[in-house]
């Protein structure tokens, strides 16, 4: 008597329903595939969709803007017109933007500069207390800011710096360090603990590992951070308005002064808002590639 048994099923003798699933699944995927990746343009296009309008608005002047819709100037291109910044500039908005700078730049590269140094300690460095002063450190994210307003702003008095720019980066400084700090040592926990041990073979101390094995690794972590930092300072309203004076306000002070009157001066608010956006925008696409992988930092070991 002949026993009938089903051919078993290998990479070189796959069975049908194994060909039929993979052919499908392949097909499957090179088409979800494609229809991500339109999908992901049209939505990025609607989102670029508010910018446009904002720079066609600064463009246009101030009674077209109130006659129509700033998507007529694709029928009627001769609407455009530089005037509008002409005119902002002319208005002192030019020593706002260099105050915003002046501002963004040392907050950002203090921040990243002492939580690196900070983040190696927490991560590398065995020192008394060293688990319990990280927790401090991450119990720090949930503290607003708004509790410390009124506590600074009278430290700041005393010590003659409110209303300062140098008063208002340190303030962005301290309040940017806990999470900068508790970022950048998720990621160096990730690196391999044989490159600081081969370092140290080589003689090297903690401030030359830090500087030449630790530090160049972590790009992806600061550049996430940097961007991170640059747009929270960038964009800030809050301690603008607390901290910094008429000779120190930044463009988001320096714009909200002008809501006054919102009616009659869009053609001001329009190219300072245009301004403002750009150089956050031109820094992100920069450093998009790093931006990802900063934002997974610690997240796989």
């Amino acid at each position: 008597m002949t026993t009938l048994t089903a051919s078993p099923t290998s990479p070189t003798n796959p069975g049908p329903g194994t060909l039929r699933r993979g052919a499908l699944s392949r097909v499957a995927d090179r088409v979800g595939g494609g229809l991500v990746q339109v999908v992901l343009i049209v939505l990025g296009l609607f989102w670029l969709v508010p910018t446009l309008g904002l720079l066609v608005v600064s463009l246009r002047a101030d009674a077209d803007n109130n006659s129509s819709g700033w998507w007529t100037v694709f029928t009627k291109p001769a609407q455009i017109t530089f005037d509008n910044y002409s005119h902002l500039l002319s208005t002192g908005f030019t020593s706002s933007f260099w105050n915003t700078v002046a501002i963004t730049v040392p907050a950002t590269v203090l921040v990243i500069g002492f939580a690196a140094m900070a983040a190696y300690a927490f991560a590398w460095i065995e020192f008394p207390g060293r688990d319990l002063l990280f927790l401090v450190v991450v119990a720090l994210l949930v503290v607003p800011v708004q509790i410390a307003l009124i506590p600074i702003a009278k430290m700041y008095g005393a010590l003659g710096v409110f209303g300062t720019i140098p008063g208002v980066v340190l303030f962005h400084t301290a309040f940017g360090l806990p999470f900068a700090i508790f970022l950048l040592r998720n990621f160096f926990v990730g690196i391999p603990k044989e490159l600081l041990e081969a370092a140290r073979m080589d003689g090297a101390g903690e401030w030359k590992i830090f500087a030449t094995v630790v530090f160049p690794l972590a790009k992806p972590a600061v550049a996430s951070l940097g961007i991170f930092q640059f747009l929270w300072v960038w964009n800030d309203l809050l301690v603008a308005l607390v901290f910094a004076d008429t000779n120190a306000q930044p463009m988001t002070k320096a714009l909200q002064s002008q809501m006054r009157q919102f009616g009659t001066n869009v053609d001001i608010l329009a190219p300072g808002a245009f301004l403002s956006l750009i150089i956050p925008l031109v820094l992100f696409f920069s450093f998009q590639r790093y931006f990802v992988q900063g934002l997974l930092a610690g997240s796989v070991k």
